[in-house]
């Protein structure tokens, strides 16, 4: 029980610090979209079950957060492993992209993540590219998990 709550708390606590970096200007939603405002204790008082444990990996999801920290995170729900974000260019390129991220499973490994990155319209990405954004995700991760190991 107490273990579940600290993971839920490191969860809340590694997304906050998640969205605080992703600073952006604030748009509106439309007459015909409402507004989603998610409070943190929404989150917490989601899982129906109180023993639940969430079912992702740490490393990949922080690391995801990481690597794509210049896009402006829309979604996050760390229950399904789901992060979807907005439109942004990365440092030194020219097109936008958005992304969507899913952290299936807690294993690290590369068949825990899905990612889809679509350009501007929903233009298409070069599979290339989104190998190398992957790549680098992956990277972070094992990274940040060698780091948890020293401690």
């Amino acid at each position: 029980m107490k273990t579940a709550r600290a993971a839920r708390l490191m969860i809340v606590t590694t997304l906050c610090a998640g969205l605080a970096a992703c600073g952006g200007t604030a748009e509106r939603a439309s007459p015909r979209e409402p507004e989603r405002v998610t409070r943190i204790q929404d989150v917490l008082l989601r899982s129906e079950n109180p023993s639940a444990t969430v079912g992702v990996n740490k490393y990949l999801w922080n690391a995801s957060l990481q690597v794509l920290n210049f896009l402006p995170v829309q979604t996050v729900d760390p229950f399904t492993g789901v992060i979807q974000t907005g439109y942004g260019t990365p440092p030194g390129g020219g097109r936008s992209y958005r992304a969507t991220i899913q952290v299936s499973d807690p294993a690290l490994d590369a068949r825990s993540l899905r990612l889809s990155l679509q350009g501007p319209g929903g233009a298409a990405v070069e599979p290339g590219t989104v190998r190398a954004v992957e790549d680098a995700i992956l990277t972070r991760a094992r990274q940040l998990r060698i780091q948890d190991g020293r401690l």
